[in-house]
């Protein structure tokens, strides 16, 4: 079985996404497929086909995060240490050309959200940075061309 790198509060959002959608969303789902039900003919009733194609949605999703909530592997990045870029290291690069500077997250790749500034272990930019320390310069394939970033600082927090 495959394991999957996570944060502790990475885990603790799937794992609520995963009760939400067993307690809430579910029986929600039941009820408005009761509903529609008792509307009558469902070959033509649009309510019992869309409830009927959430529910299939809700199962799908429900069964993904059981899968990987059953395979996390959790990493708690304030017990790293070091000079060098790992998974849960927080790396500020600043980029070469437009001197704008940002900070990231390395985690895994079911809890990554760029907004939040979590990048995911598998995207181009952290795996150019995984391995690399203060200073050096990574470059990066980008739609435009590559991009160069200078990592200026990495924690562990």
């Amino acid at each position: 079985m495959q394991k999957f790198p996570m944060t502790a509060p990475g885990l603790l959002r799937l794992e609520e996404e995963l009760r939400t959608l067993r307690s809430i969303e579910r029986p929600a789902v039941i009820r408005a497929i009761a509903e529609a039900r008792s509307h009558g003919d469902l070959s033509e009733n649009a309510e019992y086909h869309a409830a009927r194609e959430r529910q299939s949605f809700l199962e799908g999703r429900i069964a993904e995060l059981e899968e990987i909530v059953g395979a996390v592997e959790v990493i708690d990045p304030s017990l790293l240490s070091g000079d060098h870029v790992k998974f849960g290291a927080h790396v500020c690069v600043i980029d070469e050309e437009t001197e704008r500077e940002a900070t990231y997250q390395i985690v895994g790749v079911h809890e990554a959200d760029i907004k939040a500034a979590r990048l995911s272990i598998s995207a181009p930019l952290a795996k150019a940075l995984i391995g690399k320390k203060v200073g050096d310069t990574v470059s990066v394939p980008a739609p435009g061309g590559d991009r160069s970033y200078e990592i200026l600082s990495v924690k562990f927090i």
